[in-house]
């Protein structure tokens, strides 16, 4: 037995590093290509091979300045900002309102929340794109705002699961008291969720910085990019420079990647406690 228990730690830790490498081999490589010089790529030095200066940042220079960085940066915090926000509220009180009202077709609603989850986003846009355009916001910063605030099904179910676990005697209790059913979500509920809108906060936001379909397809002028689009439409002019789009990839990764390592353990802390309750 203390032979097999070694085995499978060795094998548990090996299966570690083996996922670890996976993961960060390819970051590597982006990294350590963003700051060659256009001749050691030339030369046709290898993906893993050190730069010959490792602290050669005129590539994140051209990128940041030709690839329009800076603007698309605005354009994506300007989203996020509003996405989370919408988010945030509409999920908090629909889930709400599905949990503590009874009325009818309730489990219909429910089902209907489900079955959305399960249709492919594919196959609706182009119903969705000519109710987009309809509205006139076609090519306007507020259609993939719109679109992220309305089709967020997994932050209902998330918030849905931690006010399952709230006791509804705190709001017969502020019933008694006179509160109506909004003043008992924003002075009750809402304080409550607390750990549900760091969960949404986060998966949406990583959602919203890291989607190309949307801003692609609905914002096509380049001072409307995001940082999707521009790295994508920063690969024209330097196709063939690599160094420079690595330097791009890597202006893109750092921001979710900080966000992550500070913020995982709200991550993993908020699916736990909402898969328990």
């Amino acid at each position: 037995m203390s032979a097999r228990a070694r085995l499978a730690g060795s094998l548990k830790y090996l299966s570690l590093v083996v996922a670890a490498v996976v993961v960060l081999l390819p970051l590597g490589v982006v990294f350590l290509t963003s700051l060659k010089t256009e001749k050691e790529m030339a030369d046709g030095s290898g993906a893993l091979t050190l730069p010959g200066d490792l602290l050669n940042f005129a590539n994140y220079a051209t990128a940041f300045s030709d690839g329009k960085m800076l603007g698309a940066f605005g354009n994506t915090a300007f989203i996020l900002l509003f996405a989370i926000t919408g988010t945030v509220v509409i999920g908090s009180m629909t889930a709400y309102a599905i949990d503590r009202f009874v009325f009818r077709f309730r489990g219909l609603v429910v089902a209907l929340f489900l079955v959305a989850t399960l249709v492919p986003g594919v196959t609706t846009q182009v119903a969705t794109f000519q109710i987009v355009n309809s509205f006139g916001l076609f090519d306007s910063i507020w259609a993939p705002i719109v679109l992220y605030m309305g089709t967020d099904i997994v932050s209902i179910y998330i918030f849905l699961q931690f006010i399952r676990g709230i006791p509804v005697s705190l709001d017969e209790s502020a019933r008694l008291d006179g509160a109506n059913s909004f003043t008992i979500f924003r002075k009750i509920i809402f304080p409550l969720l607390k750990p549900a809108v760091a969960t949404v906060v986060i998966i949406k936001g990583i959602t919203v910085y890291n989607d190309f379909y949307i801003p692609f397809l609905y914002l096509p002028s380049e001072e409307l990019g995001t940082i999707s689009t521009s790295l994508f439409r920063f690969k024209g002019p330097f196709g063939a420079h690599w160094e420079n789009i690595s330097a791009g990839a890597v202006l893109v990764i750092l921001p979710t990647l900080v966000a992550f390592l500070f913020l995982q353990r709200y991550i993993y802390n908020g699916f736990t406690r909402g898969a328990t309750r």
